[in-house]
């Protein structure tokens, strides 16, 4: 990086995402383009076969390797060789809206809110799907007011609550945003759902 401040980390944890992460890695380039130096990519390489890494380094991304078959582990690799003040998660077969990170920054610049997520829309929905989607949207968004699918806090908070749980093997993205939000509500802050950005 030409600039010694890192402002935001998009952690991308990755196993055989070749036909994808170009996709996501375009995306963070556009979204990054109004933070100049000042956003950095780190790829966990999890056991990787195909050209992954390869395609990743294109985009100089930071690389990092953890072979674990736990996903909290690996997003925590990501994130504690990171260096931003701002901490994202992104799978490497989404991609976010060109201001994803202009509106994070919006948010967290006005402190009042913790952290969050954001809107997730699916390119193809079969029926079964658009089912599931309903339910799990219909009590996270309503009930929980927490989303899934890309998370963001500042550093502090992330390592405040131990990033995510590395003794869950599923549904450990969402008991990372209950946890955020009952982090955030400790400080008299919110977990907001952000709704001007999204990923797919």
């Amino acid at each position: 990086m030409d600039n010694d401040y890192i402002k935001f980390s998009v952690v991308i944890p990755a196993h055989n995402e070749e036909k994808y992460i170009t996709k996501c890695l375009e995306s963070v380039k556009k979204a990054s383009l109004c933070y100049p130096g000042q956003v950095e990519t780190v790829v966990v390489i999890n056991r990787c076969t195909d050209k992954t890494e390869e395609i990743a380094r294109s985009y100089g991304a930071k690389i990092v390797h953890e072979d674990a078959r736990n996903l909290s582990k690996i997003r925590n690799a990501g994130a504690n060789a990171s260096c931003g003040d701002i901490i994202l998660t992104i799978d490497a077969d989404s991609w976010m809206t060109e201001n994803m990170l202009k509106e994070i920054d919006k948010y967290l610049s006005k402190c009042r809110y913790i952290g969050g997520g954001t809107l997730v829309f699916f390119d193809r929905l079969s029926l079964g799907i658009a089912l599931t989607v309903l339910m799990v949207w219909v009590r996270l968004m309503l009930r929980d007011m927490i989303s899934v699918g890309l998370f963001w806090c500042r550093r502090q908070d992330f390592f405040a609550i131990g990033g995510f749980d590395e003794s869950m093997v599923s549904l450990e993205d969402l008991d990372f945003a209950k946890r955020l939000k009952s982090h955030g509500k400790d400080q008299g802050k919110k977990f907001k759902v952000i709704k001007r950005a999204w990923i797919k």
